[in-house]
């Protein structure tokens, strides 16, 4: 039983409830609806290439019937390790179609993972992108016994025979089988077979022992919150007029369902990547376009870099962080031209705004002056005919959603797990504030435990995690509410805010998943090591503070002649590329975006009675991070990075005295926090 004062339930006025509907249907109304030449286009080369809606059904026609041609049967796995294209959306909804559970795979993830997933789900098609996808994978397939048929998307592949079986082919050859069996009884057929509580994908995120662990979700769960999310956005209109572009990875919830609405709505959705798509905003003039916060930051901090430059000032004149909107988000002219300071005067102006209330008497005209002169050029950073810029996969910053409304960018905030199959809240319309995550989607229960846990209860949580019943019992209780593992407390209208974090598991402003044990674990095992604490929520990158075993670190610094106090020896570029070693140890084999970066070794003991540790001498992360905020802060800050590389100068210039007095520490070792970080 949960101990909660109140339940939250959607506003009125924010929404409908949808239930009931399998995955197919979706397309299947969209047909009939809302006709679209020009409704899922793939950029080849200088050009793109269109599909309508109708064309597109006929592809999930031909894929679902030549899966089937396979002798698959209803509830077997499928995997899909493929970009975010239009061919991952005919095979995701092909796949569906033929009553198959599909299996997305993260193609950013390690060889480890990739093969694991596949063996814990018993996929028996794999579907890749390309052949070079496949070569990175292919010796390691061999191991996997439920494996029978790969299947390659982009390119034509000699056909491979294991024993008396084909085992490897292309995706049009598999449309092309499909197409010879398609009928329109076999259509209705395959339509009637799918019930909305039928399991239709498992989502494999990192566990809390670092395997990854798969989030069962049904029709009914991806298409009850695309509709219900859908629903309660104002001004959505069907068809061709609202225009998409998708660059999100659609092994993520978070852009699938986007897809399925988007899908649903009849609208006209541009696949592209995060290197290209600043390149096209311009040419495709979204007026739609869903995002995480890291973007939404580099877009803030290029606006802020831009102000804070002043003539002469080297220390930060032309010094400014490389971002994607580098070329795209105009310089303010010279330091002291008036242009200038309206510039700076128009980003104060911005400041003060607060997003859901309305701008009134001079404020109202200072605002207009703005957007004539400076705010509508921010727009035209992102086409110019953006309605909504959906943000999800993390909390966003309140300023930054407060400039952004300001400058008439509406910014539609969200809260939502893998398990929850997206969204729990949303904000739309007039329930839209900066700071929250909004208010209940449609169909959502939301509560607060006594302890602060956010709860939540819905049509849409998952089933469980596949094959893993202690972990699914440990996540919905009796009752069916989910336990999200994040704290948080709702206002008096009924907006979700998050405060801080109850599991150990973090999502990054990618909107990229990070279970931290498994690395403190590998660090802890060195005796140099009481602690180690990983940081990340919400951050761009995983950082690390690190407990050092004092009294072993001082015997080991005897032995090698190094007699000195304890704040200086932490400091010493012999003990930092010794901790070096061990970070690098640790980020062995872990998908690069949650290994550690940057660290910071902290002279002081985490203890019950300090509150660094809980009753059972478990890490208390909030403690841990209210303590040490200025340290975390400074992680995170480009100062941090060019006084590392300053000390990797130093030691490199001591090489001959580190070999003698580190025995076995690299000479050439370059601090992780002085390299460039990987987008």
């Amino acid at each position: 039983m949960v101990c909660c004062e109140q339940t939250y339930q959607a506003p009125p006025n924010s929404g409908e409830v949808f239930l009931g509907r399998t995955l197919p249907s979706l397309l299947d109304e969209a047909c009939r609806r809302s006709p679209n030449q020009t409704a899922f286009n793939q950029r080849v080369k200088s050009t793109w290439q269109s599909l309508s809606n109708q064309a597109f059904q006929s592809a999930v026609e031909e894929v679902a019937c030549g899966l089937l041609d396979l002798q698959l049967e209803k509830g077997d796995r499928v995997a899909l390790l493929m970009h975010s294209d239009i061919n991952f959306a005919i095979a995701d909804m092909g796949t569906l179609l033929a009553g198959l559970v599909n299996i997305p795979i993260d193609i950013t993830q390690t060889i480890e993972h990739i093969v694991f997933i596949l063996r814990h789900s018993e996929a028996k098609v794999l579907i890749v992108s390309n052949l070079n996808l496949f070569n990175q994978i292919a010796f390691y397939l061999q191991d996997i016994s439920s494996l029978q048929r790969v299947i390659v998307a982009e390119e034509e592949v000699e056909t491979r025979a294991r024993g008396d079986a084909e085992s490897i082919f292309s995706l049009n050859e598999l449309r092309s089988r499909g197409k010879a069996l398609i009928s329109e009884e076999r259509c209705v057929q395959l339509r009637t077979k799918l019930v909305a509580d039928n399991l239709a994908s498992i989502v494999y995120i990192p566990g809390v022992t670092g395997e990854p662990v798969g989030v069962m979700l049904t029709h009914e769960n991806l298409s009850g919150n695309a509709l219900a999310a859908f629903s309660g956005i104002p001004h959505l209109e069907l068809g061709a007029k609202e225009v998409v572009l998708s660059f999100l990875p659609l092994t993520h919830v978070f852009a699938r369902v986007l897809l399925y609405g988007h899908l649903n709505y009849g609208h006209s959705i541009y696949f592209t990547t995060i290197t290209k798509v600043m390149k096209l905003i311009p040419e495709v003039k979204p007026t739609i376009f869903a995002t995480v916060p890291l973007f939404l930051e580099k877009f803030y901090s290029k606006i802020i870099e831009e102000v804070k430059r002043e003539q002469g000032n080297e220390g930060t004149r032309g010094r400014g962080d490389k971002t994607i909107f580098s070329p795209h988000l105009p310089s303010p002219p010279s330091p002291i031209s008036p242009q200038r300071l309206f510039f700076k005067w128009s980003l104060n102006v911005a400041k003060k705004y607060k997003l859901g209330e309305i701008p009134r008497g001079r404020y109202a005209v200072m605002l207009k002056l703005c957007d004539r002169l400076v705010f509508s050029k921010w727009r035209a950073v992102f086409g110019g005919n953006l309605k909504y810029l959906i943000c999800g996969g993390a909390s966003l910053k309140g300023e930054i959603a407060n400039l952004l409304a300001a400058a008439r960018i509406t910014v539609l905030q969200g809260y939502g797990l893998t398990e929850t199959a997206s969204a729990v809240t949303c904000c739309r319309g007039e329930y839209n504030y900066a700071g929250t995550v909004g208010v209940a989607l449609p169909g959502v229960e939301i509560a607060i435990a006594t302890d602060g846990e956010i709860l939540t209860r819905s049509p849409y949580i998952t089933q469980g995690y596949y094959k893993n019943q202690a972990a699914t019992q440990k996540l919905i209780d009796v009752d069916g509410w989910l336990h999200t593992g994040d704290l948080g407390k709702i206002n008096k209208a009924g907006f979700l805010q998050i405060t801080g974090l109850k599991k150990s598991r973090f999502k990054l402003s990618t909107g990229k998943y990070v279970t931290p044990e498994p690395l403190e674990s590998k660090l802890e095992k060195s005796s140099l090591v009481a602690k180690a604490v990983t940081v990340g929520s919400e951050r761009k990158f995983c950082t690390m503070l690190i407990f050092p075993h004092l009294e072993n670190l001082h015997e080991y610094a005897l032995s090698v002649g190094l007699n000195l106090a304890t704040a200086t020896l932490l400091k010493h570029p012999c003990i930092i590329a010794l901790y070096q070693m061990l970070v690098d140890e640790a980020n062995c084999h872990l998908p690069h975006w949650s290994t550690i970066k940057r660290f910071q070794i902290i002279n002081y003991s985490l203890t019950l009675e300090n509150g660094g540790l809980t009753a059972n001498q478990q890490v208390n992360r909030a403690q841990v991070a209210e303590i040490f905020a200025s340290e975390i802060n400074a992680m995170y800050g480009e100062v941090w990075g060019r006084d590392w590389e300053k000390l990797g100068q130093e030691a490199s210039e001591q090489i001959g005295g580190l070999n003698e007095i580190c025995p076995g520490i690299p000479t050439s070792y370059c601090p992780v926090y002085a390299q460039s970080l990987s987008s």
